[in-house]
């Protein structure tokens, strides 16, 4: 994200590739009020971009709409633009295969904080892989060692599903994809291009991304039947048909310009991601067999560092005759290593076999483990319920019990009793509002927020402390500040902070026999401040320090929450909370708000209402 002030200058150089996608390299820099809340998300579009917009607009929409004051925003790549757009810092965030991700991450150290779950199909985790398609009418291509002398289209060489990892399947089968085949046909992108290739004949045979053959059969663009795939392979849990092993799917990466605290929300946001377009995020894999493909390959960050027997042959040809009688060594030694190879590769093999069984059972973990964390969430949930319906009802105890000896004085007041009603009333519908509050939260739901007048709200919330049950030990005084600017908050939440804090308040004055406690409305450094103050015993510096922990308290029948969710409130809001010490004797508790910006036509102003 830039953030630089001023007027720049912003100049996008745009070159078209093969399936029209486009590569964007950014030249200067934005304004902070353009960009300053935006954030790049970079995505390899192997099909292009509608099809890259329709599998990650999901995911975008939900970052937008859980990380606020952020805008996510799609910049559809290929293979080149994926490298350029890491280079020149011109995106934040990059979705892509494993193997560019590889790439990224030795030259540019990237650092993947998700991986895809589930992609088309219903695929497992492990998905990404390469299908070998042949038309049905071709059956002499029937192994991958048939593939020696044959035409073999790829959308690009840098592919990795689309490639790479057939060209390790390939290497292993004794077909070496750049001399053993009569041509290496690269189409580019979109990867149907290959489709097109082998179904028109000019090409014998085509590299495709794993399930990509299904999807274009379910979208009828593909008759069943109509290719054949070479050299399948069975995979447990895999749909679709593969010609290869499978490897981790796509990692959505960070690069090092991206801020952490950023990247941690983005990372939190994934993970709680439910699935939308058959995609969801997990915890970022571990991608170690990607580099041991690269390894193998020596490719990506792995390069040849010693010319093949080949380049010397060809370099150096006339040495040839001088060097028959090593060759004959050679032979016995290539042979030996031949059998060290097979045996390392069936090692490899079984390692393989039991990292996928040890993954397995890590995500079978996983489940009970969030299921336990949601167990615990609704005990804590019902705990907080439990104290913040304590204080509605304490207040309808209250008026209900004034109201009684009202009427059994023998000469009932109708006015008092129906301002007893109506308080009743009021409360009923404070703790209907509490509760509804909560299931909101539990169907994360936002709090509604509204414009209203601190020294309004603060008098509702006082009314509770007028009802008859009050004790006469206990005064309330009242200094509101005149002018007060409007806040932008949720009048029902500021009021359970203020009743809190003056319950808190009366309390601590009882502990002394009585006095008086004041509220006072006033702002202080741009900020809406309402503050209690009592006259109570205070508290010391050890406790003033826990004051705000959940389930701390210095009340030998409380529950110690509080304090704390109206810190939670009060941060929420965008203010503070703090607790101080009086040179008199007590404690002064006073939390801040922002000030409302100005409403527009869309917004509600309440004002009227709660007067």
């Amino acid at each position: 994200m830039l953030r630089t002030p001023g007027c720049l200058l912003a100049v996008a150089v745009r070159t078209a590739a093969a399936a029209g996608l486009w590569t964007a390299i950014t030249v200067g820099l934005c304004t902070a009020a353009a960009a300053a809340d935006t954030v790049r998300v970079g995505v390899l579009a192997y099909q292009g971009s509608e099809r890259a917009a329709r599998d990650f607009e999901p995911t975008l929409d939900h970052l937008n709409a859980t990380i606020p004051g952020v805008r996510f925003t799609m910049v559809p790549l290929d293979l080149p633009g994926v490298v350029m757009a890491a280079a020149d810092r011109s995106v934040d965030f990059i979705i892509t295969n494993p193997g560019s991700y590889v790439t990224l991450e030795a030259r540019f150290a990237a650092t993947r904080i998700a991986t895809l779950e589930a992609g088309p199909l219903g695929t497992p985790t492990a998905a990404i892989g390469s299908t070998i398609i042949r038309r049905a009418d071709t059956p002499a291509i029937a192994a991958l060692k048939d593939l020696r002398g044959r035409t073999v289209a790829v959308v690009s060489t840098e592919a990795f599903g689309g490639f790479q990892i057939a060209w390790r399947e390939m290497q292993e089968a004794g077909v070496r994809p750049f001399a053993d085949l009569r041509d290496l046909r690269a189409v580019g992108f979109p990867m149907e291009g290959v489709v097109d290739a082998v179904r028109s004949g000019t090409a014998d045979a085509g590299i495709l991304r794993a399930c990509l053959l299904e999807e274009l059969e379910q979208q009828g663009r593909v008759a069943p039947g109509e290719f054949a795939v070479v050299a399948a392979r069975p995979h447990i849990d895999m749909p679709c048909r593969v010609s290869s092993r499978l490897y981790p799917d796509w990692p959505f990466a960070r690069l090092p310009h991206t801020p952490r605290d950023l990247a941690r929300r983005v990372a939190a946001a994934l993970l709680l991601m439910p699935p939308a377009a058959g995609k969801s995020w997990t915890a970022p894999l571990d991608y170690t067999p990607v580099h041991e493909l690269f390894r193998t390959l020596r490719i990506g960050p792995y390069p040849r560092t010693a010319p093949s027997l080949e380049e010397l042959a060809r370099d150096h040809w006339q040495w040839l005759a001088v060097a028959a009688a090593a060759a004959v060594w050679w032979v016995v030694h290539a042979a030996r290593v031949e059998v060290l190879v097979r045996r390392r590769t069936r090692e490899l093999e079984h390692q393989i076999a039991e990292r996928e069984r040890a993954e397995a059972t890590a995500r079978r973990l996983q489940r009970e483990r969030d299921q336990l964390s949601r167990l615990g969430i609704v005990g804590e949930m019902a705990s907080t319920i439990a104290h913040e319906l304590n204080q509605p009802l304490g207040a309808i105890t209250n008026f209900a019990n004034g109201m009684n000896r009202i009427l059994e004085s023998g000469q009932p007041d109708m006015a008092m009793l129906r301002h007893g009603v109506q308080a009743v009333t009021q409360q009923a519908e404070r703790a209907t509002a509490i509760i509804r509050r909560t299931r909101g939260f539990v169907r994360r739901r936002d709090a509604r927020r509204s414009v209203i007048d601190v020294n309004v709200a603060v008098i509702e919330a006082l009314t509770l402390f007028g009802a008859p049950e009050t004790p006469s030990a206990v005064r309330i005084h009242t200094e509101f500040a005149i002018g007060l600017p409007s806040v932008r908050a949720d009048r029902i939440e500021v009021q359970q902070v203020l009743l809190n804090l003056v319950q808190n308040a009366i309390d601590a004055t009882r502990e002394v026999g009585g006095g008086a406690i004041s509220v006072r409305t006033d702002t202080v450094d741009g900020m809406v401040r309402v503050a209690v103050c009592d006259c109570g015993p205070g508290i010391d510096a050890a406790a003033a320090s826990r004051l705000f922990e959940p389930f701390y308290t210095t009340k030998p029948d409380g529950l110690g929450l509080g304090l704390s969710i109206c810190r939670t409130i009060v941060e929420r809001h965008g203010g503070r909370i703090v607790a101080t010490g009086n040179p008199q004797g007590g404690l002064t508790v006073a939390f801040t708000l922002p000030p409302a910006e100005e409403t527009g036509p869309e917004e509600t102003n309440d004002l009227e209402e709660v007067r």
